[in-house]
């Protein structure tokens, strides 16, 4: 998986602080009006952050406390940042180059395209960003934005999307980052299930599970080549989102390393033995007998 995602050409933003705020009865997470932002790469960490939302999704389907939910979504999205749903969701993240936004089948949006600006709305509830859009024609205004202007300098080679997305008055719905971090984690539950329970499984449940993890997926990244020492993949991710669920991937289908879930605590970790059914010393003197 490291060989993999070796080089990659998106890095993604985090802020300082975060903060839940409400607009129509919708709940939504937003960087702080103080919060300070800083550039990082996701894959120098990608089992972590992996792991993370894994555990974060674990929590979403097994908890009955919507604020233990509520605080295990803030912690993951204030150490990693939002996931980048804006150009997650829509078939390629340069939508602003295009007359509609156009969709793969989705949790949240039926419609197969709408309006781009629309679509851009729906993403800046509380400061829509200065930008005009007419067909194929976009322009966007940051002007009077030093620290936006220095983040669309650095990343001016990207789509207008994904630095839009990084700024920070974006903000993603509560509800949809539950969602996509659940279907990440049902996904990993239904894999260690269907190889712990194999023998006592008939064929229908057998392909009700596989129907199951069928229907996992996204848009796939794009990539280039670029000539280092040699010839190398660069990947270019224009959402965290799009990243885990990558690296996810890889991870679910490495031999080598295999993503684990702890018998006792059900939580997801990293092994080097598949064999291992416990996150810890901790977790392993403390099974039931």
């Amino acid at each position: 998986m490291n060989n993999i995602f070796k080089k990659t050409g998106s890095y993604w933003v985090r802020y300082s602080k975060y903060e839940y705020k409400e607009n129509k009865d919708i709940l939504y997470a937003v960087p702080a009006p103080e919060a300070k932002v800083s550039l990082y790469d996701p894959l120098k960490d990608g089992g972590g952050i992996v792991v993370d939302a894994l555990n974060v999704g674990i929590t979403a389907i097994n908890s009955t406390d919507k604020n233990e939910v509520k605080a295990a979504v803030f912690d993951f999205v204030s150490k990693y940042g939002l996931l980048g749903i804006m150009t997650a969701l829509p078939t390629t993240p340069k939508f602003m180059d295009y007359n509609a936004v156009y969709f793969p089948k989705n949790h949240f949006i039926k419609a197969e395209s709408m309006n781009a600006s629309d679509y851009v709305s729906m993403f800046f509830p509380f400061k829509e960003p200065d930008f005009f859009k007419d067909g194929k024609s976009s322009e966007w205004n940051i002007a009077n934005d030093r620290e936006m202007t220095a983040l669309a300098m650095t990343m001016n080679n990207e789509p207008m999307a994904y630095i839009m997305s990084l700024t920070r008055n974006y903000a993603e719905r509560y509800d949809w980052i539950v969602r996509q971090l659940k279907d990440l984690a049902f996904t990993f539950c239904t894999s260690v299930l269907y190889y712990e329970e194999s023998e006592k499984l008939d064929e229908i449940t057998k392909g009700l599970y596989r129907q199951g993890i069928s229907a996992f997926g996204g848009i796939a990244p794009t990539y280039r080549i670029a000539l280092y020492d040699k010839p190398e993949i660069v990947w270019d991710f224009h959402s965290l989102l799009l990243g885990i669920q990558m690296m996810f991937s890889f991870m679910l289908t490495d031999e080598a390393n295999p993503l684990c879930l702890c018998k006792r605590c059900n939580k997801a970790f990293l092994s080097s033995d598949s064999k291992n059914g416990f996150c810890s010393l901790r977790c392993e003197s403390q099974r039931n007998p």
